[in-house]
C-alpha cells in the first residue's frame, strides 16, 4: 500500500514542555550590539562635535587659511616747524598680475589694449609699463617684483576703474586698489636730500628680511636721501589678515587680524622757508654769473646752512634739481635719460654732499693752522710779493697784486696766495723734498683732516663723497694705478684736442705722470696750501669745517633728521648731535682765526659783497675762494659763519664755473642770510623787473630770533600737526 507523504513539523522533545525557541537568543544579543553601537557612534559624535569642536575647526580651517599683509601708512617728512615736506595722498591704480596676464594666449596684449581704451591712455603705454626692467629693457617698464601687482595706470578716475571692476570676466588678471603715494608739496625743493620711493625689486626682497616678511606685494622702499636712509623707521610695521578660505577659494571668514602700526613721522632739522630762499638765492646768483660776460657757464650750483651748536642740517641745496613726483607710478625712457645726461645738469647728483671740487682759498684756514703748528709765529710778519718762483715755474696771487709785508690776520683778509706757497714750500722741504724722510711729519694733509676733508662726514644720508686730502702715499697710490693708461697717453698724444698749447700741456703732463708720477714734488705741495691741485672737498665738509670755526673747534656729524614722532604723538625719539672729532689748533690760533675771518667781508676779498649789510646787527664772518680746474672756467666759492660773536649759523655756497668767490658766491650768501635774519635785501640781489624779483624781499625772517625752533613740533592723537611754538 503506498504511504502519504506528510509535511515535517518540529515537536519539543518529552519532557521540555513549551520553551522558547533557541533561535530567539541570538536575535536579542544582535539587537543589543546595535544599540551598544548607536550608542558609541552618538557619543563619538558627541565627543567629536562639543568638546573637541575648537580644535577640529582650527585644523579644518587652517589647511584653508590665507594670510594677507597689510601694508602700514608711511610716516610723513617734516621740517623743523612741522611743515611737511613729504606727506602721503591716496590715489586709484589699476594695476595687473604680472603671471595671470603673461598666462594668457597672446601675453596679455588683448586685455591690456582694453585697459588702455577704457582708460584712455596710450595703448603701447600700457604695454610697456608690464615689462619687467632690465638691462636691455627701456623705460617705461616695472622696476619691481614679478609677484607683486605691476602699476599699469594711476590717479584713475573712479568712473573709469568702475567699468573694469564690473566686468572682471573681460579683464582677466586686472584689478583696481586704492594705494597711498608720496606727495612733494614743496615740488623741487631739496629733493636730493628728501630721495623718493620705487617698488621693491626682487633682489631687495631677497637680500633684507625685513622687506620679505613684510612684503604685501604693493610695497615701495626709499630711494636715495631721506627716504632710503630712514626707511624702515618711515614703513612702519605691516599688519597680518588671517583669513579662513573654503575649498571653492571663498573666503568664509576672518580668523585672526593684527593691524599695521604706521611709520614714525621724521622731524628733520631743515626749515622749508630758510631752503626755499636758499634755493632762489642760487638761481638768481648763477644767473648773474652768465652775465658776467667772461664766459663763465655756471652749470652747477650747491649750498649748505648748519647750525654750529649741533650739526643740524638747516638748508641743502643742489643746482639743477628735479621733482621727485617723476617717479609715482613709473617714469619714462626719456625722463630718465635726461636726468641722467651731462646736458641736463645730472639733477639725480647732490653737489652739496656728492659734488667735489677743489676749495680755493677758503682752504686756507686749514693751511694757516698747519703753519702756525708747524712752527711759523702767528704773530708773526710774512712777505706778500705778486709772485713767487718754485723750480722753473712761477706762482702768482690773484691777478699779480703784492701786498708787501703782512701779518697772517691780513694775509687772510686779503687772501695773499703767496705767504702760503711758501709755507707749503718750506714744510715740503723739511719733510724732504722729492726724496722724502722715513717718516715725513705731512702737516699740512694731517691738519687738513682734522678739519674733516678727505672723509665723509657721517651725514644721515646715503652715498656721501669724501672729497680728496693728498699726501705723498697718496700719490705713489695713484701713479700705480694710472701708470699705464698715462705711459699710453704719453705715446700716443692728444690728437683729438685741438687747442696747440693745451694739447702740448697734456702730452707733457701725461709724461710726467708716466715716468715720475710716483713723486711728491714742490709744486703740488704749493697748490695744495690754496686748496688748487688734487686737493678736492664738497661743500658739506667746508661748511662742517666752517661750523667747527665757529663753536671753538668741534666737529659734527651733519644730520638732517631731528627725531621721530608716532603718528598719534605719544611716541617721541630725539635723534641726538654727534661729535666727529676736533680742530687740531689751539685756543690762541682759534681766536686769530676768528678774528681775521671777520674782517674778510669788512674790509677784504667779501667786502664787495656786503658793502651796505647790517654788520651791526649780524655781524658775518668768512673767506672767499677762486678754484680753477684745467680745461674749465674759475669756480667760485664762499665760507662764512654767523653772528661772528655768537655764531650760530654756517653757509657755504659753491658755483662751478661761476666766477670769483667775491663776485659771485659771497652775494648769494649775503642773500641767504638777508632771509634767514629777515633783512631789507641788496639792490644787486635781483634786477629790477627781473621775473621773481617780488620773492627776494622776505617780509619776515625766516627763522625769527635768529634762532631755529628748539622745540618739536605737536602730533596730535588725530594726526594733527601743530607747528613748533604755536
Amino acid at each position: 500500500m503506498r504511504r502519504r507523504w506528510k509535511p515535517w513539523k518540529w515537536e519539543p522533545p518529552s519532557g521540555l514542555g513549551h520553551r522558547r525557541p533557541p533561535g530567539r537568543i541570538p536575535l536579542l544579543l544582535a539587537q543589543l550590539l546595535v544599540y551598544t553601537l548607536f550608542a558609541v557612534l552618538a557619543g563619538r559624535m558627541w565627543y567629536l562635535q562639543v568638546p573637541m569642536n575648537a580644535h577640529y575647526r582650527d585644523l579644518a580651517v587652517a589647511n584653508h587659511a590665507q594670510q594677507l599683509i597689510v601694508p602700514a601708512t608711511r610716516g610723513q617728512i617734516l621740517d623743523a616747524a612741522g611743515r611737511s615736506l613729504v606727506r602721503n595722498r591716496t590715489e586709484l591704480v589699476v594695476s595687473a598680475d604680472y603671471h595671470a596676464v603673461m598666462a594668457q594666449d597672446d601675453n596679455g596684449e588683448g586685455v591690456l589694449r582694453k585697459v588702455a581704451r577704457v582708460l584712455g591712455v596710450p595703448e603701447d603705454e600700457v604695454l610697456q609699463r608690464i615689462r619687467l626692467c632690465g638691462p636691455e629693457v627701456s623705460r617705461p617698464c616695472w622696476p619691481g617684483s614679478p609677484y607683486q601687482p605691476v602699476t599699469l595706470v594711476e590717479d584713475v578716475d573712479p568712473k573709469k576703474a568702475l567699468q573694469i571692476l564690473e566686468r572682471q570676466e573681460d579683464f582677466p588678471g586686472i584689478s583696481a586698489q586704492q594705494h597711498a603715494v608720496r606727495e612733494y608739496p614743496n615740488g623741487e625743493r631739496a629733493s636730493q636730500t628728501l630721495g623718493y620711493l620705487q617698488p621693491v625689486t626682487q633682489e631687495e626682497l631677497e637680500a633684507r628680511e625685513e622687506l620679505r616678511v613684510q612684503f604685501s606685494g604693493i610695497d615701495h622702499v626709499g630711494r636715495d636721501g631721506l627716504e632710503a636712509m630712514y626707511d624702515d623707521r618711515l614703513r612702519g610695521t605691516a599688519g597680518v589678515r588671517t583669513l579662513g578660505v573654503n575649498n571653492k577659494g571663498q573666503v568664509i571668514g576672518v580668523l585672526e587680524e593684527k593691524a599695521p602700526e604706521p611709520g614714525m613721522h621724521l622731524v628733520t632739522h631743515l626749515d622749508e622757508r630758510v631752503q626755499a630762499i636758499t634755493e632762489k638765492a642760487l638761481e638768481r646768483g648763477m644767473k648773474r654769473a652768465r652775465g658776467l660776460g667772461k664766459g663763465y657757464v655756471a652749470d652747477s650750483a650747491a649750498a649748505v646752512v648748519l647750525d654750529v651748536r649741533t650739526g643740524g642740517v638747516i638748508a641743502m641745496a643742489s643746482v639743477p634739481t628735479y621733482d621727485p613726483e617723476v617717479w609715482n607710478g613709473g617714469i619714462d625712457q626719456e625722463t630718465y635719460d635726461e636726468m641722467l645726461s651731462k646736458d641736463a645738469g645730472e639733477p639725480l647728483i647732490s653737489r652739496a654732499l656728492q659734488g667735489q671740487y677743489p676749495p680755493g682759498s677758503t682752504f686756507k684756514v686749514s693751511s694757516l693752522a698747519a703753519a702756525v703748528k708747524n712752527g711759523s709765529p702767528l704773530n708773526g710778519t710774512y712777505a706778500c710779493p705778486g709772485s713767487i718762483n718754485v723750480g722753473n715755474r712761477s706762482f702768482q696771487n690773484y691777478e699779480g697784486a703784492g701786498h708787501g709785508s703782512v701779518s697772517l690776520h691780513k694775509a687772510i683778509v686779503v687772501s695773499c696766495n703767496t705767504v702760503f706757497y711758501k709755507f707749503g714750500y718750506d714744510m715740503w722741504r723739511e719733510d724732504g723734498g722729492k726724496n722724502p724722510s722715513k717718516n715725513p711729519q705731512e702737516v699740512m694733509s694731517n691738519m687738513a683732516k682734522s678739519f674733516g676733508f678727505g672723509a665723509p662726514t657721517g651725514i644721515d644720508l646715503p652715498n656721501e663723497s669724501s672729497g680728496r686730502i693728498p699726501d705723498r702715499q697718496w700719490k705713489r697710490e695713484f701713479w700705480e694705478s694710472t701708470r699705464e693708461q698715462n705711459c699710453k697717453r704719453a705715446e700716443k698724444g692728444y690728437p683729438e684736442v685741438e687747442d696747440g698749447s693745451h694739447r702740448a700741456y697734456l702730452e707733457k703732463l701725461a709724461r710726467e705722470h708716466c715716468e715720475t708720477g710716483f713723486e711728491w714734488n714742490a709744486g703740488e705741495a704749493v697748490n695744495f696750501s690754496i686748496g688748487q691741485g688734487d686737493v678736492l672737498v664738497t661743500p658739506l665738509q667746508l661748511a662742517n669745517a666752517y661750523a667747527a670755526i665757529a663753536n671753538g673747534g668741534t666737529l659734527y656729524e651733519p644730520r638732517v633728521g631731528k627725531a621721530f614722532v608716532s603718528a598719534d604723538g605719544k611716541q617721541v625719539e630725539e635723534i641726538p648731535p654727534k661729535e666727529l672729532g676736533k680742530l687740531d689748533l689751539d685756543d690762541e690760533t682759534l681766536a686769530y682765526l676768528q678774528k681775521a675771518l671777520t674782517q674778510v667781508p669788512k674790509e677784504g676779498t667779501g667786502r664787495g659783497a656786503f658793502d651796505g649789510f647790517p654788520q651791526g646787527q649780524v655781524s658775518i664772518a668768512g673767506k672767499t675762494g677762486s678754484a680753477t680746474i684745467v680745461g674749465k672756467k674759475t669756480s667760485s666759492w664762499f665760507a662764512s659763519y654767523a653772528p661772528a660773536d655768537d655764531p650760530r649759523f654756517a653757509v657755504a655756497v659753491l658755483v662751478s664755473q661761476g666766477g670769483t668767490g667775491g663776485t659771485t658766491s659771497a652775494p648769494i650768501v649775503r642773500e641767504i642770510y638777508e632771509g634767514i635774519y629777515g633783512f631789507v635785501p641788496s639792490d644787486d640781489a635781483a634786477e629790477p623787473g627781473e621775473e621773481g624779483e617780488e620773492d627776494v624781499k622776505p617780509v619776515d625772517p625766516a627763522l625769527p630770533g635768529g634762532k631755529p625752533p628748539s622745540d618739536l613740533p605737536e602730533i596730535r592723537p588725530d594726526g594733527t600737526v601743530v607747528a613748533a611754538g604755536e
